[in-house]
């Protein structure tokens, strides 16, 4: 073959080759509108459990790898102290309540009877006391009592009659009942007693250590009979359902995500393709994570995005990296 036939050849192929590598030249469609892949991780959610309360650990139900349900109690403090303070609340409580009714219905007939006959007591002493002054009163001045015995005879009747007043204001209070502002104070100390009384309550219920969420304990930092202060770690809780896989977009991809998208997800050495929705896309951008960047993404900036998985199963698990693939875009 001489070379003017092999020129026009050689030129073809450099042509083809060109295009191949350009993209048609920018005139054909490239595969940007097909799948898309973004590559990150299945979120680690953990929670430290531990008691609102000091106390001593009475026992623990769970050991390391138990599964668990949201609601399961994990461990109890001995409860016997707050069992004591709550018992010492209901009774203040009672007696409050106790007194309160006491203002609000009244004397009984029978201590009204008993303040009309101390009145009726005091008023005849009293009568006596004026009788005894009227009957010594002539006595004075010829001599025929002392002064002092006169002065004893007034001193009594004062007395009679000062006796008399504050009968007479005890019967009159027992039959008006006792006072608003009383009744106010009294009504006061209640809603304090009920306070203090539900206080307990809230207490002994807290020393019992229930789980927040359905998860793995992974961690158990204590043991039955330890002595634990309000919020020290008992337990630590993997939080597995729901399963968020955090992923990160090119800014240039960032239109082909939207919230409520259905992507899938697939890890490595996992036969399984995961159903997944885009629920969260972040506002700010951020340099790729050494976790999932690429030759190609070390410097670029990325927008993070989660997505929860529909269908999870054991084969996914914390921290594991994962791909997560975009459907191609409409009319692409």
């Amino acid at each position: 073959m001489n070379k003017r036939r092999l020129l026009p050849i050689v030129a073809v192929a450099a042509l083809v080759l060109v295009a191949i590598l350009t993209g048609g030249f920018g005139l054909v469609g490239d595969d940007r509108d097909g799948e898309l892949k973004l590559y990150g991780n299945v979120d680690i959610r953990e929670v430290d459990l531990g008691f609102r309360l000091g106390g001593r650990i009475d026992r623990i139900a769970v050991e390391e790898g138990d599964k668990i349900k949201a609601g399961q109690e994990l461990a109890v403090l001995d409860a016997a102290p707050i069992d004591s303070r709550v018992a010492q609340a209901e009774a203040a409580l009672a007696q409050a309540e106790a007194r309160l009714a006491e203002l609000k219905n009244g004397s009984r007939a029978e201590d009204k009877a008993q303040a009309h006959a101390r009145v009726a007591g005091a008023e005849a002493a009293y009568r006596q006391a004026r009788q005894d002054v009227e009957r010594r009163r002539s006595l004075v001045e010829p001599g025929a009592i002392s002064h002092n015995v006169w002065q004893a005879t007034l001193a009594a009747r004062d007395r009679a009659k000062a006796q008399l007043d504050e009968a007479q204001q005890a019967a009159a209070e027992i039959e008006t009942g006792a006072r608003a502002e009383n009744i106010a104070a009294a009504e006061a100390q209640v809603r304090a007693a009920r306070a203090t009384r539900q206080g307990m309550v809230v207490d002994r219920n807290d020393t019992a250590l229930i789980a927040p969420h359905d998860g793995m304990i992974i961690t158990r930092a204590q043991e039955p009979g330890a002595i634990v202060q309000p919020g020290a770690t008992v337990l630590t809780l993997s939080i597995s359902r729901p399963l968020r896989v955090r992923a990160y977009v090119a800014e240039g991809d960032l239109s082909r995500v939207a919230s409520g998208m259905k992507v899938k997800v697939t890890a490595d050495g996992n036969d399984k393709t995961y159903n997944g929705v885009v629920g969260f896309i972040s506002p700010r951008a951020e340099f790729t994570p050494k976790t999932v960047e690429t030759e190609d993404l070390r410097t670029d900036l990325v927008y993070r995005i989660r997505v929860i998985v529909s269908d999870p199963d054991d084969g996914l698990r914390q921290g594991q990296p994962v791909t997560v693939i975009l459907p191609p875009r409409k009319g692409g």
